[in-house]
Parts: C-alpha cells; sequence; structure tokens
C-alpha cells in the first residue's frame, strides 16, 4: 500500500511527442485514413477531451490494427479515468506490436503496481531500463517496490541512481533511504 503512495506516476501525456512520429510520415494526408483520425484524436486528447479521443482512437484501430499509438493513449485514457484493467490491456496490445515502447512498458508498470502485482511492476520498469539506463522515474519506481519488498539495499541503489540521474527527485525520496552504503536489509 506504501509503494502506491510513493510511486511516480509519470504519465506525461505524450500526445504531442507521439503525434509528431505517428503522423510524419502522412503529415499531407487528409480525410479517413489512420493518420488523419489519429490526429484529431491526438487533438481531442490533448484538448481534454476524453470520450472524444477514445472513439476516434477506436477508429484509428479499426482502419490500422496495428497502432501502438492509439492503443497506448486509450491506455493513458483509462488509467487517468481509473480504469486500470482497460488501461492494463491497451498498453499490453501496445507492446505486442512494439516489445520496447518505453512509455508504454512504464504506464503499464505504474498500472500493475497500482493492482498491486508488485513482482511484474519491477520486471517491467527492468524492462524499460534495458531500453533506457537513463530513465530516472523508472529508477525511482523500481527503488521504491523494491525497498517495499525487502530488498532494501537493492532499492536504495535504484534510488541513489535516480538521483545522480535526476537531481530533482531527492525531495521524494526519504532521507533514511539516500544513504545507500549500510547494511541494513537484504
Amino acid at each position: 500500500m506504501r509503494a502506491r503512495a510513493r510511486i511516480v506516476l509519470v504519465l506525461g501525456l505524450l500526445v504531442w511527442g507521439l503525434s509528431l512520429v505517428a503522423c510524419s510520415s502522412d503529415a499531407g494526408s487528409t480525410g479517413n485514413d489512420a493518420g488523419s483520425v489519429l490526429r484529431q484524436a491526438l487533438q481531442a486528447h490533448a484538448d481534454g477531451n476524453l470520450d472524444q479521443a477514445a472513439d476516434l482512437y477506436k477508429q484509428v484501430l479499426v482502419l490500422d490494427p496495428q497502432n501502438k499509438f492509439a492503443y497506448y493513449n486509450l491506455g493513458l485514457i483509462h488509467q487517468t479515468e481509473g480504469r486500470l484493467g482497460a488501461a492494463a490491456e491497451n498498453y499490453g496490445f501496445a507492446i505486442s506490436i512494439d516489445p520496447e515502447f518505453g512509455p508504454a512498458l512504464f504506464n503499464l508498470a505504474t498500472v500493475k503496481t497500482a493492482l498491486g502485482e508488485t513482482d511484474a511492476a519491477a520486471d517491467l520498469y527492468r524492462q524499460v531500463l534495458k531500453i533506457n539506463p537513463d530513465n530516472a522515474a523508472a529508477h525511482l519506481n523500481l527503488g521504491f517496490l523494491l525497498v517495499d519488498s525487502g530488498k532494501r539495499k537493492e532499492g536504495k541503489a535504484e534510488l541513489a541512481t535516480a538521483v545522480q540521474l535526476d537531481p530533482t527527485l531527492e525531495s521524494r525520496i526519504p532521507d533514511k533511504l539516500l544513504v545507500v552504503g549500510d547494511a541494513t536489509g537484504p
């Protein structure tokens, strides 16, 4: 329970960054192709029209069933709404399309943590770190999970790495967990 309260949900909408990547190949297209509908969905999402955005993402998936961005953003909407099972399912679809899709792996880890599936969450954070070893938020969240599961030494090392990568994270970590060299815990 403590881990849930401390886990940093760095969801980051990623809508605009993803839209640049997802739509770059068909920037000049119009009509009802997947790229055009995805742009509409991303705009609705950015404007806070989540129901409209979700409907448009579903339309994208009819036109392009392998669109990891539509699945990811559906997952993000469901996670925002507290529909964690649906969020996990959509993140899982995005990951099945692209196993190295870091944002989906990270967000699925936060969902798994919220669902109490801490071993699965830790594995997902490790996958994120294989892809991007400099992801400070993944180190931070993995560190908290490990400390809470009794692996204090390993967890404190992850927390120290997070702070080394992003010193602003230090304020989120209790002082007693910032000392890495002590002999407490496994």
